[in-house]
């Protein structure tokens, strides 16, 4: 894990804190908010794990391997970071109903890696991606360095308004490599199937992040320009461009609806006017278009990603070592690292 990206320019001003993350695992807790009830029948074991220092690819080999099935019989909603302690779902798809011993797969919690169950469930799908309602974390951020007032009031500020919803560094690779080996599949080198999907989500989310920091720049990215496309919160909707009014105003306030920006791919952009014009010109270097060229002739179509995110349940306390704790609850597909960085420079660990 690398250090929080400070290149994208900041929606509330300029840093107020210093800071390190992921000094030990705890510092970096993360609960999947799970997006329906079991049905408590069914071929799916679905089982809540807890585990530390264990990436979600790592724990479900290891589900795998406890239950003598291929990992192609495993689902899960999301990936989780090695250095955290994460709950999240896992399903393992078990024909005759005939569950391992639990206890087999559970491992000492004082250890440096380790899984153990929460809860499980007969279930009657494999668990797929994206199915979960959201992410809780808690975050402990260590040897800040800024002035309490000034971070509490940036906090408040982030509560109220929300921050930019860019794409984590996550998504670009360790020194942004994914965005250059995107660039090279559209030039023609040839990758693996698994490689390919990562590289447009990250050619995507390039383009997505630039239209952004432009409209961060501009203050925008909160408010409507003429031609706006509007995203209705929690989902995929969108509707407009429409004349904005009274009514999309007090939707605006209340965080109903959000300003949005493409996830490019073939077809017409559907904004308009002031709105079409600004995603453009943020679109329009030689880098740019060719990105936008491959991910049209890749197949993938053009969508729309709210341009604001809101951290919902957002608090905070200094701990009595002086570190300070932030917890927040986000939807599916959005970064906590975004919101740190409206922050400052938040560190990783040495090693992380």
């Amino acid at each position: 894990m690398t250090d929080i990206d400070t290149t994208l320019p900041r929606a509330h001003g300029a840093a107020v804190l210093s800071a390190q993350m992921r000094a030990t695992p705890e510092d970096f807790f993360v609960e999947e908010l799970p997006g329906f009830e079991p049905s408590g029948e069914g071929e799916h074991l679905l089982l809540t794990i807890e585990k530390r220092g264990m990436n979600t690819a790592f724990a479900a080999k290891r589900i795998a391997q406890w239950a003598g099935v291929g990992e192609v019989a495993i689902g899960y909603a999301g990936l989780k970071d090695r250095h955290a302690v994460t709950r999240q779902r896992f399903s393992v798809h078990l024909p005759k109903r005939v569950a391992p011993d639990l206890a087999a797969l559970q491992d000492d919690a004082a250890a440096d890696d380790s899984l153990r169950v929460i809860e499980h469930h007969w279930h009657a799908r494999k668990l797929p991606r994206g199915a979960l309602a959201g992410n809780r974390f808690v975050l402990v951020l260590r040897d800040p360095q800024g002035d309490r007032d000034a971070v509490e009031a940036r906090l408040q500020q982030m509560a109220a308004r929300g921050v930019p919803n860019y794409f984590g560094e996550q998504r670009f690779g360790r020194d942004g490599d994914n965005v250059a080996n995107a660039r090279a599949m559209f030039a023609g080198r040839r990758v693996r199937r698994e490689q390919r999907s990562l590289l447009l989500s990250a050619a995507r989310s390039e383009l997505f992040n630039r239209v952004l920091a432009a409209r961060v720049l501009a203050g925008s990215w909160d408010q409507p320009l003429d031609g706006e496309v509007w995203m209705l919160d929690g989902s995929r909707s969108v509707f407009g461009p429409e004349g904005f009014d009274d009514t999309l105003a007090q939707r605006l306030a209340a965080f109903d609806i959000h300003p949005s920006g493409p996830l490019w791919g073939r077809g017409e952009l559907r904004s308009r006017a002031a709105a079409r014009a600004v995603e453009l010109a943020a679109l329009a270097d030689d880098e740019a278009l060719a990105l936008r060229d491959g991910l049209e002739h890749a197949g993938l179509n053009q969508e729309r990603r709210a341009l604001r995110l809101r951290p919902a349940e957002l608090a905070w306390r200094w701990l009595e070592d002086g570190a300070l704790e932030l917890a927040f609850v986000l939807p599916a597909g959005t970064y906590a690292t975004v919101v740190l960085s409206e922050l400052g420079q938040i560190r990783a660990a040495a090693g992380r």
